[in-house]
């Protein structure tokens, strides 16, 4: 086979490459992922070009201590919720990775990031192979009004947009999306694992050569996670995934790889006609319309990076009507929501073998953290025995095995945000009491164990 020609067989889950075709990838041990396709040549490839342009310039080792770092390092790009999720502002030279489902509104985010640095007189370049410029100038008039800092730019070629970057020398450049550009040294089809692997390759020589900060769209499989190679994450210095459900307003913006910052921070905003709005105080807007004389329903919080977030969980448990009881979850690890109703029936001697039961988080959110433990075991025992729970009552607590309630971290930012909410009382682990008893006007109510919280009830 001719130079330049050759082939080789890529996982399209994780980019694992092989000079055979196999039918289980070793690398993600998924089945039937393996295609086959053209390599770039020896004499082509994006790292042989980068080292043959950098040939004149060596670099040199520099000593730690001779780094100098400044606080205003970072860009800021005014949108708070962005720049929480980004560790403080955007890194010059960094690459930042934006997935999420279509539509959910990751090219309405970035070209209202654009609008936010042109005018702090931050040039940025926007290139999109998917839209039209008209396309593209419509969102923007629903934004806002842009000035002359913002180029717009469609176009696929990456050669050609190496030499634009070179000539307009912007500051920040919007690539959108990742899966339709293409280099013309692979001949493969745009979106496939080579195209997408080396055209990230260029990309990051691009903005960590010329220190500029880059952000690119990702699309995402029926799964979840960013389409193409698996390495594409690792290549990146900030991953970004834009979560929601196209029917609700809200969308929270996560962070699930972060060089230069917190991988727990979310960012919450809302979609409306002009754009996404941040929610700068999401615990009031997940509590609006809550039922205040209902059973089953119950006010935890949560820490999502720095910030406490007070959410509602709402619990139906009634009698099934046939042999199998039916258990159902939403925003909650269902397997976490068995677990809890198992510790329920040993512990606390409640016959939930034949009910079905409905656990439910508020507004659309997903919640991990144990110390909601203790909100969905007192919402189920709320519907179960058709008691209402006092509404000014917070709870939070990570619940054991053995029906024990134990401590939680960052327990006194649990309860400020409850005073500042205007809750009368806590309901929280006994361990976490001590350390701020008396500082806040608040009622803490200590438990050891799930019998004591329920008799709050």
């Amino acid at each position: 086979m001719a130079k330049g020609k050759k082939t080789a067989f890529f996982c399209q889950n994780c980019g694992y490459e092989s000079s055979k075709w196999m039918g289980q990838c070793p690398g993600c041990r998924e089945w039937n992922t393996f295609v086959e396709e053209p390599t770039a040549s020896c004499g082509k490839s994006v790292s042989g070009s980068v080292s043959r342009s950098n040939g004149g310039n060596r670099s040199e080792p520099v000593q730690l201590s001779h780094i100098q770092i400044q606080e205003d390092d970072r860009v800021r790009t005014e949108i708070e919720e962005l720049d929480r999720v980004l560790g403080g502002g955007i890194v010059p030279g960094s690459m930042v990775l934006v997935g999420g489902d279509p539509g959910i509104g990751k090219s309405t985010l970035l070209l209202q990031v654009c609008r936010e640095l042109t005018l702090r007189q931050h040039k940025v370049l926007y290139i999109s192979g998917e839209e039209s410029l008209r396309q593209i100038k419509l969102r923007a008039s629903r934004i806002g009004e842009f000035n002359d800092q913002l180029l717009l730019l469609c176009e696929t070629n990456l050669e050609l947009i190496r030499s634009t970057i070179e000539r307009t020398k912007p500051e920040t450049v919007i690539i959108d999306s990742i899966q339709t550009m293409y280099n013309e040294e692979v001949s493969s089809a745009p979106g496939s694992v080579s195209q997408v692997r080396e055209s990230t390759g260029v990309l990051m020589q691009i903005a960590k050569g010329m220190g500029i900060s880059m952000f690119i769209v990702g699309h995402v499989t029926k799964d979840g996670s960013v389409a193409g190679p698996r390495v594409l994450e690792h290549m990146v210095d900030t991953v970004l995934y834009f979560e929601g459900d196209r029917q609700v307003a809200y969308r929270i913006l996560r962070s699930v790889k972060n060089r230069f910052g917190s991988t727990n921070e979310i960012g919450v905003f809302e979609m409306q006609e002009k754009g996404l709005i941040e929610v700068k105080n999401p615990s009031q807007v997940m509590l609006n319309g809550r039922p205040t004389d209902a059973s089953g329903s119950v006010v935890v919080c949560s820490i999502e990076g720095t910030r406490p977030i007070l959410i509602e969980i709402q619990a139906l448990v009634t009698r099934t009507n046939f042999g199998l009881p039916r258990r159902t979850s939403v925003g909650i690890d269902y397997n976490r929501v068995n677990l809890l109703m198992a510790v329920l029936e040993k512990r606390a001697g409640l016959h939930l073998g034949d009910c079905d039961a409905y656990v439910n988080l508020a507004g659309g959110m997903k919640l991990g953290e144990p110390a909601i433990d203790l909100g969905v075991v007192m919402a189920v025992v709320s519907s179960f025995k058709n008691k209402v729970l006092d509404p000014g009552i917070l709870i939070f607590g990570e619940v054991g095995l053995s029906g024990e309630v134990r401590g939680v971290s960052m327990a006194e930012n649990r309860v400020r945000e409850a005073e500042k909410l205007g809750f009368t009382a806590c309901i929280m682990p006994k361990a976490n009491i001590e350390s701020i008893q008396g500082k806040y006007k608040i009622r803490l109510i200590g438990v050891a164990n799930i019998k004591e919280a329920m008799g709050y009830l």
